[in-house]
């Protein structure tokens, strides 16, 4: 564990050091004489996983909260002479996991680096691994949500898994009304709102429970929310989700932007959903040179066609000559059962799992569920940017 400390003075840095030692003899401790508005500098290229801040104040509350907006996954620990209940609680909103008071520093001290082993050791030993599968549509309309919404909920009740659904439609997203009539709790611009509170507890709270095995972690109401969502927090959320969930399914916005680029460079299968129309043809092409530009394997994309009918002027070669990618799945076209199931909020291969559409999701959850693949490494987008 890499723990670096910040004081402004030595004796008392080196008393910190000794005691953080004395509790884990194998951690990686540095640090010096440093104010809080140097964080930036003090920070940056090292890459702890705890900061301890020895002499904060409330004036040091508007740096450390920036600091934590910044690296949700660091562990904020302050030793001050403050401990007032106004202190603690803006304290607390800062991201700050620890207080200790400067007068029982070594005891207190040991004892939070312990709590953050254990929590730390409780991740790693948690950890699952879940799958990662991207929906997005080639062009709008093409019935992703309603595809990602209804395998994820076939995959949790039928396969048996445990699945979370993101939607990363912040602008419009509506995912969760496509499998449930109730209201979410929270949702993910709330939840990058205090994302130094992120751990399991934390994400499971903020999720609408559609089943005890399927959950989902809806758009912002408004719109002007968005901009609370930054990439580095998508990130945060689907590594915790892949550590909780067998699946993690992200419906994303047709706009390639950093926060999509982000849920994609972390998937392991990549849904485009396309329709047979010449609009969704040019379109799918448009998409698949965009992956391959962004160097995605096509062994990681998967072309899904949406309302399919047999005999349409444009066949399902024609879209595999045009766009040079073999179609994974087709999904009927059975548009009364669809509209049906979006209207009351039940997920189709539950309220009408004879239809269609049904058979062809639930086809397609038990290929994905009995998938033993092993995680391949993933470049994109993001990692060109900061390689």
């Amino acid at each position: 564990m890499r723990i670096k400390i910040l004081s402004d003075n030595n004796e008392r840095f080196n008393k910190i050091r000794l005691a953080v030692l004395d509790q884990d003899s194998s951690a990686e401790v540095s640090g010096g004489l440093w104010h809080v508005d140097e964080l930036p500098a003090f920070i940056d290229g090292s890459g702890p996983d705890v900061l301890i801040v020895d002499g904060a104040t409330a004036k040091d509350m508007p740096a450390l909260e920036a600091l934590g907006q910044r690296r949700p996954d660091l562990e904020l620990v302050l030793i001050s002479e403050e401990v007032s209940a106004d202190f603690l609680m803006r304290a607390m909103r800062a991201g700050v996991r620890e207080v200790i008071p400067t007068s029982m520093v070594k005891d207190s001290l040991q004892e939070a680096i312990g709590r953050i082993q254990l929590k730390r050791s409780q991740m790693q030993s948690t950890r699952s691994d879940g799958k990662v599968l991207s929906f997005l549509s080639c062009k709008g309309g093409s019935g992703a949500t309603f595809i990602a919404a209804n395998l994820a909920y076939s995959l949790a009740a039928g396969q048996g898994k445990r699945v979370a659904l993101i939607d990363l439609n912040l602008q419009f997203g509506d995912a969760a009304m496509f499998v449930s009539d109730q209201r979410p709790p929270s949702n993910i611009a709330e939840v990058c709102r205090e994302i130094r509170r992120l751990d399991a507890s934390f994400l499971r709270a903020a999720m609408l429970e559609v089943t005890p095995d399927f959950h989902v972690l809806a758009a912002p109401d408004d719109p002007s929310h968005a901009p609370d969502v930054k990439a580095e927090h998508v990130e945060s959320i689907i590594r915790l989700a892949c550590r909780n969930y067998d699946f993690v399914v992200v419906d994303v916005a047709r706009s390639l932007d950093a926060l999509s680029l982000q849920a994609l460079d972390m998937s392991d299968m990549i849904f485009m959903v396309a329709q047979l129309t010449l609009p969704f043809v040019r379109d799918s092409k448009r998409l698949i040179n965009i992956f391959h530009s962004l160097e995605y394997p096509s062994s990681r994309i998967r072309l899904v066609v949406n309302r399919y009918v047999k005999g349409g002027e444009i066949t399902l070669a024609d879209l595999e000559r045009t766009v040079g990618q073999k179609v994974f799945k087709s999904v009927p076209n059975s548009y009364m059962a669809a509209a049906s199931s979006v209207n009351l909020g039940i997920p189709i291969v539950k309220g009408q799992r004879t239809d269609s559409i049904s058979k062809a999701l639930i086809e397609l959850a038990q290929d994905l569920g009995q998938r033993t693949e092993v995680r391949s490494e993933r470049s994109g987008w993001l990692s060109h940017i900061f390689s």
